[in-house]
């Protein structure tokens, strides 16, 4: 069971930028699709972006398209998200999660559905005050 340890959150004001890493143990981590989902209180677990194992395909959230970048290196067993204009709505426990099962075919709605995937991590806090 591959493990997943999140980093990189904190408090920033509106506008700014934070870099959110996820280190995952084990071997094949380059056969993992990697995603990045968010909690807020009271509100329900949301998809944010997920790239996948294959050539690297992205997908984000209507929300933070063109604002958030998903990367990953496989070197360092490391995906990453960037996350610039950040806004006080997305204050939220952000967490890292993988999907070890190996698919030869992903949409959208697979990568955004959270039971796609079968590990995660702790979660990081971000917080965006106005």
């Amino acid at each position: 069971q591959v493990q997943l340890v999140e980093s990189g959150g904190g408090l920033v004001q509106a506008g700014g930028s934070l870099r959110l890493s996820c280190a995952a143990s084990g071997r094949t981590f380059r056969l993992y699709t990697m995603g990045w989902f968010r909690q807020a209180p009271g509100k329900e677990r949301e998809f944010v972006s997920t790239i996948t194992w294959m050539g690297g395909i992205t997908y984000y959230a209507n929300s933070v398209k063109g604002r958030f970048t998903i990367s990953r290196d496989n070197a360092k067993n490391t995906v990453y998200l960037q996350m610039n204009s950040l806004k006080p709505e997305d204050t939220a426990v952000y967490y890292c999660a993988a999907d070890g099962r190996v698919r030869t075919s992903y949409s959208r709605s697979v990568a955004g559905d959270p039971n796609t995937y079968n590990a995660w991590g702790q979660g990081t806090q971000v917080t965006v005050s106005s």
